[in-house]
């Protein structure tokens, strides 16, 4: 449907920007402004439309109408996806540890096994 849609929309396009082009400005014809009648008109300067301008009215509508039903559809929320899992994650959980291994026994740490490393703090020196 949405490509039907598109393809339509597109070929509407393409006519209306050819039926635009087919027609003659109300400049072109300098007798009209003088009361002489258009010569495309059937009632007069003012009056009918021609075949060119029911085209492109008739053209104009088509196009607004499936340019609103695109950006309609386009707004709705798809069911299909193919990013629709990835807001999904699945719970981790830790392998198991395979049955035949020994269980470590834990290491008890003795109070003076402190680290070399980490100095004593200084003494807070009067002025």
């Amino acid at each position: 449907m949405l490509i039907v849609l598109t393809i339509l929309h597109v070929l509407v396009s393409l006519f209306l920007i050819a039926v635009v082009l087919l027609q003659s400005g109300k400049g072109a014809e300098m007798g009209a402004s003088f009361g002489s009648g258009g010569s495309q008109s059937v009632f007069g300067a003012g009056g009918g439309t021609s075949f060119l301008s029911k085209l492109t009215t008739s053209a104009a509508v088509i196009f607004m109408l499936t340019s609103l039903t695109l950006a309609y559809i386009s707004g709705q929320p798809s069911s299909s996806s193919i990013m629709s899992d990835k807001g999904k994650t699945a719970p981790v959980t830790a392998p198991a540890a395979p049955a035949s291994a020994p269980a470590a026994a834990p290491t008890e740490q003795k109070a003076d096994s402190v680290p070399a490393a980490v100095p004593a703090p200084a003494p807070a020196q009067k002025k």
